[in-house]
């Protein structure tokens, strides 16, 4: 390489000392050495199924192709030369890119490339679906999320404090609550606009899908919590809020809890939702002042009408049920190196029956929640649910690779 520049630097002098005819055939020379105008992205499929995924390519694997270029014109282009949407990210928020998105499509057992190159004269693709997120103030103060497939809402401090006064659109609830979608289309705005001259807006479905899904105090699907003495010990509604990135491919925000429990526990959520996923992914960080037994994870076990089903050696936890007729199925997904046991509680009392998974004790965990819901088309039963969940853990299990050249 340090060869190649010195020749370089050679021709460029000669180039300014000699004719003009002259110059156009060492321009034709120069071209014999060519700087660094593309990279190759390698994306690798290990498994037994199609895939089509967001994937990353890391700042540290591009600063070198960036070297005199701007993030800005850098554009992705596929096998067949067509340009196709991206995304940065700036995670830790300090102002500088972190991880460069894209969304890819592999066949079973087999590679995709991919071509980063930096041109500002191509127009840069618009995502057909999208992953977005936002706080609501609209009703009281929730956070929503949702993606072409799915959307879920939790829920902010003065909801908690309008239950804690029995006042009107009170929510004391920390539980992840699931919105029925049966659109590619956004709808978070759409439908939180509606409530704003119908508060039952969301609560009927007029073709986009419906809120039916009934949280409480229980962990809705993915809710976190503590067993102990054969109880669930829970953390009341967020606190704090911090939007990381809106889309199109990604949306990350963290929320954070005040301290809660004997154990005083101290916990921060970063949720993450990608473009065509049905789940979440959890990163749940915590500190506490005492040892604590376990982390659960829980799904709400409604008015125990429908099915569980626990398979600890795989990671997969599932619940199935029908809302107002209609097949949903709902699911955690976890490493089951970290699972500590798993059980059906029924309770009589309200809101507190759950799945609960429970796991040891660690300062942070990850785990994927997410459900699919039969009218949406993405789902026909339990069987088909279990596939899905399947699938979802040799994802977790063999991420694709990613491979700069």
């Amino acid at each position: 390489m340090k060869n190649v520049k010195a020749a370089l630097m050679v021709l460029t002098l000669l180039f300014s000392a000699i004719s003009n005819s002259e110059s156009e055939k060492l321009s034709t020379f120069l071209l014999f050495f060519p700087t660094k105008t593309e990279l190759t992205v390698i994306v690798k499929n290990t498994l037994d199924f199609d895939r089509e995924e967001i994937v990353g390519v890391p700042i540290k694997s591009l600063r070198k192709f960036l070297k005199g270029k701007k993030e800005a014109d850098v554009r992705i282009k596929d096998s067949k030369g067509t340009y196709i949407p991206l995304q940065w990210i700036d995670y830790d928020q300090d102002g500088k890119n972190d991880e460069l998105l894209f969304q890819v499509k592999v066949k079973a057992n087999s590679t995709g490339s991919y071509v980063i190159v930096a041109d500002a004269d191509v127009l840069l693709p618009v995502s057909a679906a999208i992953a977005y997120s936002r706080f609501v103030p609209e009703r009281t103060d929730d956070y929503a999320w949702e993606n072409d497939r799915v959307a879920f809402r939790t829920y902010g401090p003065d909801a908690q404090q309008r239950a804690e006064q029995h006042r009107e659109n009170g929510t004391l609830s920390s539980g992840i609550d699931l919105w029925l979608k049966r659109t590619a289309e956004p709808i978070i705005n759409k439908w939180y606009s509606g409530y704003l001259t119908d508060p039952g807006y969301y609560h009927k479905d007029r073709g986009e899908g419906y809120d039916p899904y009934h949280v409480g105090a229980s962990r809705g699907t993915g809710g976190p919590g503590i067993w102990v003495d054969d109880s669930l010990r829970v953390s009341k509604n967020f606190t704090g809020y911090k939007t990381i990135a809106i889309g199109p491919l990604r949306t990350v925000f963290e929320l954070t809890y005040a301290p809660w429990s004997e154990y005083k526990v101290q916990e921060t959520k970063r949720i993450s939702l990608d473009v065509g996923a049905n789940f979440s992914k959890f990163d749940i960080y915590y500190t506490s002042e005492r040892q604590v037994p376990n982390y659960a994870i829980g799904i709400t076990l409604h008015k125990n009408e429908g099915q569980v089903a626990l398979q600890p050696q795989r990671g997969i936890f599932s619940h199935t049920e029908a809302i107002d007729g209609i097949f949903i199925g709902e699911g955690i997904v976890i490493n089951p190196g970290l699972v500590q046991n798993a059980f059906a509680h029924k309770s009589l009392t309200a809101d507190q029956s759950n799945l609960l998974i429970l796991t040891e004790p660690a300062k942070s965990i990850t785990y994927y929640a997410g459900f699919a819901w039969q009218k949406s088309g993405q789902v026909t039963d339990a069987q088909d649910w279990q596939s899905q969940l399947k699938k979802q853990a040799q994802i977790v299990a063999s991420p694709l690779q990613v491979i700069v050249k």
